[in-house]
């Protein structure tokens, strides 16, 4: 048996690659047109941009040859998209309320598949065979005629003829009775609070969310990759790490690793994905992550999904800037598309639950994802406006704003929520404040130091939500890095060798999958969004 405990962090550098002076190499995705991007946070640029639509099918894509499957018994999703009036149904589900009246009952069963679920009525011929009604929480199979409701809240329903009790559900006990529920006696039942309507459509929200990326990366040739969990690298400037012990060796007080080195959790596949990418050109990866930091702050966890991709054959930081881009509109467009139900579900219950904060439009954050470019500034230029927002309002910031130092959340905030009231993308940051693989820019005279290609994507809600950048691909420079950055070359000779045999200009970046959904939904906290939180002090189930 494992244990894993937390290790000091090292430097914690986390840099991105400056730009190199290559001809630019155009990006997979379909450049369909290009047009002046409008005047966005006092920053205009012309950019060839992707279009969201117009990805082919993959070239090794093959028809569906699968065998139809046959399940017992049909989600309520797919009743009610394939059947008609008038058909006899079978169902089975979750109760999540009851309501009697005088010759009838009306139960709402919910099986997961939708958000509403459907409408049961047990005439009067079904109740007099029930010793009691089922309770919220009750599981059933419902059998008959799927009829049009005269109620103004759905369009049918299931008229019953036969009702089974499959698995009975306390009501003086259980703890989701039908009734409000506050988010945070939602998280001390986590494995209830599914059963939910609103955590229900968030896990909805993730799967279609996840399915989409995969969509978006196969229409442009990106292959998916399985990297380690378990890595030999203890950090790769991401933050503090848990190493990984042999529980039974630690328990007798011995010193022997069980890899014969130390061993961490993953804090990031890059460097891994990076060895892919000298392969098969383009590749992604989407795991989980793990971060040994003591922030209790509401945008991290210890435990959290990130989606990396890497790209070989790129010269320049906005091509990296224009993948991403394409790739959350394409995202964000079909959710729209596909999940409004459950958009329109979490517009409502943000609005209830931060009635004492400022109000949150959501729909207008999802629309700008969709239908404006991304605003785009330099690391100086953000530096500067922020600036200029602290000489009109002192005391605006906590942390001061000054050129080579890293912005802070509350920074993060202003530019996204405030001043671009939108996704923004700063590139170009400082070197210093980077980690070693990312590439130097050309030094230029107007900047107060060297910058890297890097880019940070800010958003309304949790700030930072993707970083990337080019990896420094010169074997040379690369080398001066590790000297620089103190870190031992004999440690990253496999990484190294990526430069010495075949090396090629490239880059990738790294996604917060659950702070994508954090800003999709508006659930200000993220252990609201991840099914199983794991924080500094809490790692229940």
């Amino acid at each position: 048996m494992l244990f894993i405990r937390p290790l000091p962090c090292f430097p914690s550098r986390l840099a991105r690659p400056g730009r190199t002076t290559l001809p630019r190499h155009p990006l997979l995705i379909t450049q369909s047109n290009v047009r002046q991007r409008p005047l966005l946070c006092g920053i205009s640029s012309t950019r060839t941009l992707a279009s969201d639509r117009t990805a082919t099918k993959p070239v090794n894509a093959t028809p569906d040859r699968s065998l139809p499957v046959s399940l017992p018994v049909p989600t309520i999703r797919r009743v009610l998209a394939s059947r008609q009036v008038g058909d006899s149904v079978d169902v089975s589900g979750w109760v999540r309320s009851v309501r009697r009246q005088k010759a009838r009952a009306f139960i709402e069963l919910c099986d997961g598949s939708s958000l509403e679920g459907i409408q049961i009525v047990l005439e009067s011929n079904i109740l007099t065979q029930c010793s009691t009604l089922p309770t919220t929480g009750t599981s059933v199979r419902v059998q008959g005629i799927l009829a049009r409701s005269p109620g103004g809240k759905q369009t049918t329903e299931i008229v019953a003829n036969e009702f089974t009790i499959i698995g009975e559900c306390d009501p003086d006990s259980y703890p989701l009775q039908k009734k409000y529920h506050s988010i945070e006696f939602l998280r001390s039942v986590p494995h209830l609070r599914p059963r939910t309507r609103t955590f229900t459509g968030l896990l909805r929200l993730r799967d279609g969310a996840t399915r989409y990326l995969d969509e978006f990366f196969a229409n442009q040739d990106f292959v998916r990759i399985h990297t380690p969990i378990l890595t030999s690298h203890d950090c790769e400037g991401g933050g503090e790490v848990f190493k990984v012990v042999n529980h039974s060796q630690h328990q007798a007080g011995e010193n022997k690793e069980f890899f014969q080195r130390p061993v961490f959790t993953t804090v990031s596949a890059q460097l891994h994905a990076e060895i892919m990418a000298h392969s098969l050109s383009r590749v992604y990866t989407f795991n989980p992550t793990f971060r040994a930091e003591p922030s209790m702050t509401y945008r991290h966890l210890a435990e959290f999904w990130m989606l990396e991709a890497e790209m070989a054959f790129i010269t320049d930081v906005h091509q990296l800037v224009d993948l991403a881009e394409s790739m959350l509109r394409h995202v964000t467009r079909q959710i729209l598309d596909d999940y409004a139900s459950e958009l329109v579900h979490f517009q409502r219950w943000v609005s209830k639950v931060s009635s004492n904060d400022a109000p949150v439009d959501l729909e207008q954050r999802w629309r700008t994802f969709v239908d404006q470019p991304f605003a785009r500034m330099t690391y100086t230029e953000a530096v500067e406006i922020l600036q200029q927002h602290v000489q009109s309002h002192p005391g605006a910031f906590t942390f001061p704003v000054e050129w080579g130092k890293d912005l802070q959340h509350e920074h993060e905030q202003f530019l996204a929520d405030h001043y671009c009231q939108g996704p923004v993308f700063v590139t170009d940051y400082p070197s210093g404040i980077k980690a070693f693989y990312m590439q130097d820019n050309p030094t230029q005279q107007e900047q107060p130091g060297t910058t890297s290609a890097s880019v940070d994507l800010l958003v309304p809600g949790p700030g930072e939500l993707l970083g990337g950048s080019l990896r420094e691909h010169r074997f040379d420079a690369l080398m001066a890095k590790l000297q620089k950055y103190h870190l031992d070359p004999k440690e990253y000779e496999w990484y190294t060798d990526l430069r010495r045999y075949g090396s090629v200009p490239h880059g990738g970046f790294g996604l917060g999958f659950d702070r994508y959904i954090q800003m999709l939904t508006g659930i200000k906290s993220i252990r609201d969004i991840i099914p199983f939180a794991r924080y500094s002090g809490h790692c229940h189930l």
